[in-house]
């Protein structure tokens, strides 16, 4: 076999994810504060990019060199003058004015007037919610724990989780790592079970419970029906109880009136987290002739524009590494404006297909929702499906029944009898269902099936499982009420 060198030509295609392309589909995914964000992060690293500050960018005015060094000028002039008038006042200035009304003290107060100077700045007047972790701290501060008493108590009070229980915590190992018995750590355990709020440091719902019950003093009926019957308690099997605590029916309703206003998670009060406030990207807006229209929300997206100075700068300069960096600079600029517009534009052509497809739900509600794929839209489009994935991600639009995600609009399919429903418009039915049910007597999962199929919806009893537990929603057992 003879082996020789050859020198070939071939042709082909491939795609090549460049820096500027991964730069593209990374923007198109990125949320509206995310992209605010990186657009912010890149007006700070390229002297070339520019924030109009008129109404668009087309319209902008870009000062050109020859007025920027005049404006300038102008300016240095100023400054120069301003600097002459203050020398030449200087002797007209009331001293002993200026120290009665700034230094002296204010009448009747006894204090000295601050300046601006003096008053704390703006950081030193933030202010933020209290957690748990700080509120214990705080009691084991001003409690009377001896130093070995505040080491395991601060060991403890670290492992509290945001609902107020020490799950997952090892005391037998926390007490050897503090080189404590175990007896040593349950007794701080205790006296930290004290606290503020009832219930704290508890390791699971029962002992939370009756931490409460103690502390109020419910009784002895309450706390054997938390100790040995909670099971029964969280079904509501009043019968069961009864068989097994041999009292009246009355005695054990009346003391699961007590037990259900107690609090599962004594944390809530200290885990409230901030308010997310949602700024859609876009709007869905009826005109006159009563079409949908798709109005993008340009409110605090920053309009960017490449600086005419350093353009110039470009022309005249004469250094190859001085134009090399303006040169790539420049592109960096130019990329990242196209792909902020063509983002912007994907972003209205999706909408505007949905409207196309989910115009019964703009005029009647989520209960006229209709089965949608992201292939429906990528066929309707011209685009990809991971194009419409990453679209959809994070985008936020404003619709005359209220603000979704743009993933919202993509459900699978129920069968009806009048056609595929969405499996959110079947979540919006089941919802309606169980809000006007009587609370003693709850539907069940088949009788739900029932009432839909008499609706024209089929559908099984486990999906009816799935979608009730996806909305957080109890089953019949755990809904029905006594009282």
């Amino acid at each position: 076999m003879a082996l020789d060198l050859r020198l070939d030509l071939k042709m082909s295609q491939q795609l090549v994810m460049t820096p500027q392309l991964q730069q593209a589909i990374k923007l198109l995914q990125l949320s509206r504060m995310d992209l605010i964000d990186a657009v912010r992060d890149e007006l700070m690293e390229n002297p070339l990019l520019e924030e109009a500050t008129e109404i668009s960018a087309t319209e902008a005015r870009v000062e050109s060199v020859d007025e920027v060094r005049k404006r300038e000028e102008k300016e240095k002039t100023t400054d120069v003058k301003g600097d002459t008038e203050i020398k030449d006042g200087q002797e007209q200035i009331d001293w002993e004015a200026y120290f009665e009304n700034y230094s002296s003290p204010t009448p009747g107060a006894g204090a000295q007037r601050l300046r601006d100077d003096d008053m704390p700045g703006y950081e030193a007047t933030l202010t933020r919610e209290t957690s748990l972790f700080d509120h214990l701290m705080w009691q084991l501060q001003v409690s009377d724990f001896t130093e070995q008493e505040q080491r395991v108590a601060t060991a403890l009070i670290g492992n509290v989780n945001d609902d107020g229980y020490l799950k997952g915590v090892d005391l037998w190992a926390l007490a050897e790592e503090l080189d404590n018995d175990l007896e040593y750590v349950e007794e701080v355990l205790e006296m930290l079970q004290r606290f503020d709020p009832p219930g704290v440091a508890a390791r699971d719902l029962r002992e939370c419970l009756l931490i409460q019950s103690r502390f109020l003093e419910l009784g002895a009926i309450v706390e054997d029906i938390i100790r040995d019957h909670l099971d029964s308690m969280e079904r509501k099997n009043y019968h069961a109880i009864v068989r097994g605590m041999g009292i009246e029916l009355d005695e054990v309703i009346e003391a699961a009136k007590l037990i259900i206003q107690l609090e599962p998670r004594p944390g809530r009060p200290y885990a409230g987290e901030a308010a997310r406030y949602i700024t859609p990207d876009i709007y869905i807006k009826k005109d006159e002739e009563g079409e949908y229209k798709a109005l993008l929300n340009e409110d605090g997206m920053p309009r960017l524009k490449i600086s005419r100075f350093y353009r110039n700068a470009l022309r005249e300069a004469s250094g190859s590494e001085t134009k090399k960096y303006v040169t790539e600079k420049l592109n960096s600029a130019a990329w990242l404006i196209r792909s902020i517009q063509q983002r912007q534009k994907t972003i209205v052509k999706v909408t505007e297909s949905i409207i196309r497809f989910q115009r019964p739900f703009l005029d009647r509600g989520v209960e006229h929702l209709k089965p949608l794929i992201l292939r429906d839209v990528a066929e309707d489009i011209g685009m990809h499906e991971s194009t419409i994935s990453r679209v959809t991600t994070n985008k936020y639009v404003h619709t005359p029944q209220g603000i979704y995600e743009l993933k919202y609009f993509f459900n699978s399919s129920i069968q009806g009898d009048s056609g595929d429903l969405a499996s959110e418009a079947v979540k919006s039915k089941i919802k309606q269902l169980i809000a006007n049910e009587d609370p003693k007597r709850p539907f069940s999962d088949q009788k739900l099936v029932d009432l839909l199929k008499k609706d024209g919806v089929t559908i099984a009893r486990r999906t009816i499982a799935k979608y009730r537990e996806a909305m957080n929603i109890l089953p019949s057992s755990k809904r029905k009420r006594l009282f």
